[in-house]
């Protein structure tokens, strides 16, 4: 899937996702003010019935004040009587302030301060004539019906206030449960709408995983196959340089005994007739037997540069006397030529032939590099013999290198290590500047190595 689409496909999703957040913030403001406003009505005609409740109650408690004085003649009547009167005044300015002039209730409300005024100047009449001691004139006021009357007038503009300010509650609340259901059906629209757009998304990841698992499983299927066709030719070339190996072992053995049985009986049979001439001569001419032992000390040498290059090329002393005797005389020919002291510690080893001139070739490899490069005082040479191994490590106080950034082909780390590997074993190098070099090799002994191949 092209990256341009799946970004396009983003960029929507991401959009329609802002939308429907800015949809759902929107129903839930909407809804949230709406509610809170329908909630401040709900308040306020709460205290409009509350302030008509308690105006009919401060009339009720004048009117039983005033009733009791007046049967009683008790002035303690009139505390009530009076603390109710005061409160009325209050009352009435308190509803004033609920009911604008433009409200419908206001002419109700009218109507009800001025029943409220009458009655209170009727109690406050009948009051001053029973303190007067008018006996004919509270009972005559008394006992007509014009109390009854205001009293009648009253409760009825009350109850109409009351019932008005209960039906404003009432639209209030439905207007509350509307925004809710409002609220609610936006609500369930925009998750339903979510829901979908979270079934789209689900399904172009699914289909974005499932391209991806067919990529990667292509992408796979092309690292297996490369990984064999580089195992296969690594195989082949490890076998190419094993044979090859092979072939320069036989190549130098061939050329050793070539070098031995040719040169060295050319340089005997030299040496034999410089013997005999000598003999014949007499007692020949100084300059005569000067060049006579000139030539023999050269044939001489020339007898010990075979044998030194025999040995280098296949060690005699290797099939002759075995792998701990061939790196004895190994370590003490290049010390004698070297100067640098070689200290070893071989334990006898039961191999082949062929690991045994594999070992014999890394330590003389690792001399060769000692020699050329570490400047080094001291050699150690050890030989270790376990169950199923054998381990050769060579030490050097020289110079040192760093393995991180020498080049696996220098100082012939590269043939020591395919020669090491060749044989199933592992080679190890550590160094740093200055604190010398290490190398171990770890081989495998016949048994182990058939154990492990089968």
């Amino acid at each position: 899937m092209p990256s341009s689409f799946r970004s396009t496909r983003g960029a929507i999703s991401l959009v329609l996702a802002l939308l429907a957040a800015l949809v759902l913030i929107g129903i839930n403001e909407t809804g949230y003010h709406q509610s809170a406003r329908a909630l401040e009505r709900i308040e306020e005609y709460t205290r409009t019935r509350d302030s008509v409740n308690q105006l009919l109650q401060n009339v009720l408690d004048a009117e039983t004040g005033s009733r009791g004085y007046l049967l009683t003649g008790d002035p303690r009547y009139l505390e009530p009587y009076n603390a109710a009167v005061a409160e009325l005044s209050h009352n009435l300015e308190k509803m004033r302030s609920n009911y604008p002039a433009e409200a419908p209730e206001s002419a109700t409300l009218a109507q009800l301060t001025r029943n409220v005024q009458r009655k209170l100047a009727e109690m406050d009449l009948s009051v001053r004539m029973r303190k007067q001691g008018n006996e004919e004139a509270w009972k005559f006021v008394l006992m007509t019906d014009i109390g009854k009357e205001h009293m009648d007038a009253i409760r009825s503009q009350a109850g109409r206030l009351t019932q008005s300010a209960t039906a404003s509650m009432d639209s209030a609340q439905s207007q509350v449960h509307q925004s809710l259901r409002l609220a609610r059906l936006g609500i369930a629209l925009v998750a339903a709408a979510a829901l979908f757009a979270f079934a789209l998304y689900l399904r172009q990841t699914t289909r974005l995983k499932l391209a991806d698992e067919q990529q990667q499983a292509a992408l796979q299927q092309e690292r297996d196959l490369l990984e064999s066709q580089v195992r296969e030719r690594t195989a082949s070339l490890a076998q190419l340089a094993t044979h090859l190996q092979q072939v320069r072992e036989e190549e130098r053995g061939h050329l050793a005994r070539e070098l031995h049985d040719e040169l060295g009986a050319l340089l005997t049979a030299a040496k034999l007739d410089v013997a005999r001439l000598k003999s014949k001569l007499g007692t020949p001419q100084p300059e005569i037997t000067q060049r006579l032992q000139h030539l023999t000390e050269t044939l001489n040498s020339g007898i010990a540069l075979k044998r030194r290059i025999i040995e280098d090329l296949r060690p005699s002393s290797l099939a002759n006397l075995g792998l701990t005797a061939a790196l004895e005389i190994l370590a003490r020919e290049f010390s004698e030529r070297s100067g640098i002291e070689v200290a070893s510690s071989l334990e006898a080893v039961e191999l082949d032939e062929q690991v045994q001139l594999t070992v014999y070739r890394i330590v003389q490899e690792s001399l060769t590099n000692v020699g050329k490069y570490a400047e080094a005082t001291q050699v150690g040479i050890s030989l270790r013999d376990y169950s199923n191994h054998v381990e050769v490590e060579i030490r050097d106080n020289g110079r040192g290198f760093d393995v991180g950034t020498i080049r696996p082909s220098t100082h012939g780390l590269a043939g020591m290590r395919h020669r090491v590997e060749a044989a199933g074993g592992r080679l190890t190098v550590h160094s740093r500047p200055g604190t010398g070099a290490r190398i171990l090799a770890s081989l495998p002994k016949p048994a182990a190595q058939a154990a492990a191949a089968a």
